[in-house]
């Protein structure tokens, strides 16, 4: 039977982990990105979309057929169910599409699939899918400059997507493994990635 391990990989905004996603994939692991997958569900034509215009009606989507993001994201701020209403549509069908590709991760030999999930301590399934988390930690001071830099958000904004997320202390309880990346060089967070990419059955290319 072919088995490949299965390592969650998760962290707040602005601590790198899509790096680290990246620095795994060049090792040989499968990276299945669970934020790609949800955006992609929500493009004109996605497999989402006719059951969230029948749910919020067409004036939640764009000109091009999209999920207005701006609009759904008010209507989450006020009606406190949209937001349950929303992942109860898109949830499932990530979960599928991220099986998917995992096992086609497993079916090539791949000896580690690595799910980048942004939420994985707040959501209610996704530990028990994974063998080992890995958070790749970072000072919430770092995040905040970090994030203002390369979205050009104001601190207040990136401080309530912040308080949105699970807390630093609840993402390192859940942790396996932890990277702490908050001064680090690429250099130095891809030495990080490779002495612990061994554990799971990968090798720098």
């Amino acid at each position: 039977m072919l088995t490949s391990v299965r390592l969650g990989l998760t962290g707040g905004i602005g601590s790198g982990k899509s790096t680290v996603a990246q620095l795994f994939a060049k090792m040989g692991a499968v990276v299945v990105d669970a934020d790609a997958i949800a955006r992609e569900l929500t493009l004109p034509q996605g497999q989402a979309m006719p059951l969230i215009v029948a749910t919020f009606g067409p004036a939640f989507t764009t000109l091009s057929g999209a999920l207005d993001r701006e609009k759904m994201r008010a209507l989450i701020h006020t009606d406190a169910s949209a937001r349950q209403r929303l992942e109860s549509i898109i949830h499932p069908m990530v979960a599928l599409e991220t099986e998917r590709q995992a096992q086609v991760g497993v079916h090539a030999g791949c000896p580690c699939i690595v799910f980048d999930i942004p939420l994985l301590v707040e959501s209610a399934t996704w530990r028990q899918k994974v063998d080992h988390v890995l958070v790749v930690d970072c000072t919430p001071e770092v995040q905040i400059s970090r994030v203002m830099t390369r979205s050009l958000l104001p601190r207040d904004a990136v401080e309530k997507i912040m308080s949105s997320q699970a807390g630093r202390e609840q993402r390192l309880g859940a942790a396996d493994s932890v990277i702490f990346n908050a001064n680090l060089t690429l250099a130095q967070l891809g030495a990080e990635v490779h002495q612990i990419s061994h554990r799971f059955g990968l090798s720098s290319k």
